[in-house]
């Protein structure tokens, strides 16, 4: 079983290779040296300072924010290439360059730190004095970060966050000649610098401040509790738990991939690293390659929504609801495990369907073998669990979770840390943060424009007008009379803004298209009597759902360079097995009580929102993979996918209704399979 497992896997730098190729926040420059030695040493810098700063130290908001965004900036510039084909190998010499690095990039890197501190570090009071008239200086350190943070983001990400907030900084400027409702009066570049850069509603906003404070830590806990072993523990115990069951190898990629969403909140990391292994073993007893890489990357989604370690959106969510982390963390549980009873049962149809067989008995890890091997490097998420469950704030519970990390990377036999190790992972850590760290800072601009110009409520308007048109068009034909229009007018708005979270989200990250997204959805759902945290999950949900959504599925095209297969295919499969994350938001718009702390919940609601949701996701799940007990001819996979949609409204009244439909399909499917059986 284990030479197998050895034959299987990837190895760390073929691992490294698929994320620099398909994650474009990974795609490191390759550099000479003394520049490696120099931007390593930055990074452990800025882990032990984040790690100081969270924990033990009393720094001001504006300055922490301006040094977690210089540290930023600058190492963007010396570790990213103007140009992403340029990042594999290192330059040739000349004269421009030092150690692979463009002398005009190290201009660039050292001109963002210098704007990204200059406000920071004058006094509080000569910033408040200038905030509403800026000095002429302020305003060029203003505009010289504008444009580091494009840039970097730019390089960092990919360049549709960029474009974005520029187009935002247009329609900032040229307000009086927007068409209709998005007409205003306009600003000044004075006055859009001035409000950018010299108040917090701005680059140095929410989006930043919550990277720093917060994010940053669980990113950096995430890489010390994988390095310590508890990766290979979820992993393992996925194998003993689902490994021995029709189709396991699939059902393994489910389990260890929820598990490994509770300690990393990104897909593509996820993907590559659960799917090392279980890709090759899918294909081993006989899922087609599309398919198995389709398992992965759909699993690896979960990741992001997948309580204790969500992302940066979880953190930015506590921000702006103003609600304890716990809170958040409580009201994605069920959804998230609904994400994966999803995936479930589309694998266990397929694998009837194809006839596939489980792992054999030697194929699979010995369960106290791999506890007692293991069973210390899961103390840290316990302790992380622990204090954030007790009331203590984010900061606090991911500084004595990394604590433990070390403590018992140190102690455990197993997987020992030493010093060298704890370098590389500090660096790793911050390594990890840069992206999203110069996205944040783009998202900044974005949110600012809104809070300047009031084009969220502006957008959000447009969006309940067009949503209420064609809901009153619905309303007036039978029998979609029989709902009001401002039934059909919520019905819309969330489809509006599903594709819209899904179509930016094909090119920026999913923390962005969250902020961004929000701020449109938040006033228009608010109209409709949405409640703000439901608001908030359904733009987060479907902002995911980009991740595995064709033409840029990025988790799915990493999972397809492990799997070998077509990745339009594979991206379009993974789409069809996660359908269930696209109904689930529609549920708890419908049924708050699936979010456990959403207003009015009782333990009622909540049972028949639960059961009716499997339902319609169980129903889905036979419509799309076409299998019961037996085969489905086309009409019946149509009729049973129609009544799933029943169950987006869960109530006793539309379940029964449901299954009364369904009953003549049921029937004629288990006849089907007593006549199999004779």
């Amino acid at each position: 079983m284990a030479d197998q497992q050895d034959e299987a896997r990837l190895t760390p730098e073929q691992i490294a290779e698929l994320e620099r190729k398909y994650d474009p926040e990974t795609a490191f420059r390759s550099t000479g040296a003394r520049i490696t030695l120099l931007v390593t040493t930055a990074l452990v810098a800025m882990s032990i300072y984040h790690f100081y700063a969270s924990g033990f130290g009393l720094v001001r908001e504006l300055l922490h924010r301006g040094i977690h965004l210089s540290f930023v900036l600058g190492l963007v510039f010396f570790m990213f290439s103007f140009r992403r084909a340029q990042a594999s190998q290192v330059a040739p010499a000349a004269w421009y360059r030092l150690d692979g690095v463009n002398l005009l990039d190290i201009l660039f890197g050292l001109a963002a730190v210098a704007a990204a501190l200059y406000l920071p570090l004058l006094p509080p009071e000569i910033v408040a004095e200038r905030v509403g008239n800026p000095s002429q200086f302020d305003v060029i350190m203003g505009t010289a970060l504008l444009l580091m943070t494009l840039e970097a983001t730019r390089r960092s990400v990919g360049p549709t966050l960029p474009a974005i907030a520029i187009l935002f900084i247009l329609f900032a400027i040229f307000g009086p000649w927007a068409p209709g409702a998005l007409k205003h009066g306009g600003t000044s570049w004075l006055g859009l610098i001035n409000h950018l850069y010299m108040t917090n509603q701005g680059i140095y906003g929410v989006a930043i401040g919550v990277m720093a404070q917060y994010v940053f830590l669980f990113i950096l806990f995430g890489v010390l509790a994988t390095r310590i072993g508890l990766g290979q523990l979820f992993i393992d115990l996925a194998m003993v738990i689902a490994g021995r069951y029709s189709g396991g190898p699939a059902k393994v990629a489910i389990f260890s991939s929820a598990f490994m969403g509770t300690i990393s909140g990104s897909s593509i990391a996820n993907t590559v690293t659960t799917g090392a292994l279980t890709i090759p073993a899918m294909k081993r007893i006989g899922y087609p390659a599309h398919f198995a890489g389709a398992v992965e990357a759909t699993a690896s989604t979960g990741g992001q929504i997948t309580p204790p370690i969500m992302g940066a959106a979880a953190f930015i969510m506590v921000e702006y609801l103003e609600i304890p982390l716990r809170d958040i963390l409580a009201a994605a549980l069920f959804p998230a495990l609904l994400h994966y009873f999803g995936i479930f049962i589309m694998v266990h149809l397929e694998a009837r369907k194809l006839g596939l067989r489980g792992l054999s008995p030697d194929e699979l890890p010995k369960a106290l073998i791999v506890l007692r091997q293991h069973w210390l490097s899961i103390i840290p998420l316990f302790i992380l669990v622990y204090l954030i469950l007790s009331g203590r704030t984010p900061d606090f519970a991911a500084v004595y979770g990394i604590i433990a990390c070390v403590v018992v990377g140190f102690l455990n036999p197993v997987n020992r840390l030493n010093l060298r190790d704890l370098w590389n992972a500090l660096a790793a850590g911050a390594r990890s943060t840069l992206a999203v760290g110069a996205a944040a800072a783009t998202v900044g601009i974005v949110v600012g424009v809104v809070t300047l110009t009031g084009v969220g409520f502006r957008l959000g308007y447009v969006v309940l007008q067009t949503a209420t048109d064609i809901g009153a068009v619905m309303g007036s034909v039978w029998p979609f009379s029989y709902f009001a229009v401002a039934q059909w007018a919520l019905f819309f708005s969330l489809l509006l803004v599903a594709f819209s979270c899904i179509i930016m989200g094909a090119g920026i990250p999913t923390t962005a298209t969250y902020i961004i997204l929000v701020a449109v959805a938040g006033p228009a759902l608010a109209q409709l009597q949405v409640e703000q945290l439901v608001a908030h999950f359904f733009v987060f949900y479907y902002g995911v759902l980009a991740d595995i959504t064709p033409p840029v599925a990025l988790a799915a095209y990493a999972a397809a360079g492990i799997a070998g297969s077509n990745p339009f295919k594979t991206g379009n499969t993974a789409f069809r097995l996660g359908i269930a994350k696209a109904l689930v938001p529609f549920v708890f718009v419908y049924s708050p009580a699936l979010l456990l702390v959403a207003d009015g919940f009782t333990w009622a609601a909540f049972s028949v929102t639960l059961l009716g949701a499997m339902l319609g996701i169980s129903c889905l799940g036979v419509a799309f993979s076409g299998f019961l007990v037996a085969p489905l001819k086309t009409l019946e996979r149509w009729w049973i996918g129609l009544v799933s949609l029943l169950f987006i409204a869960p109530g006793i009244t539309t379940m029964l209704f449901g299954f009364v439909l369904l009953l003549p399909v049921l029937l004629i499917q288990f006849a089907k399979r007593k006549q199999a059986i004779r």
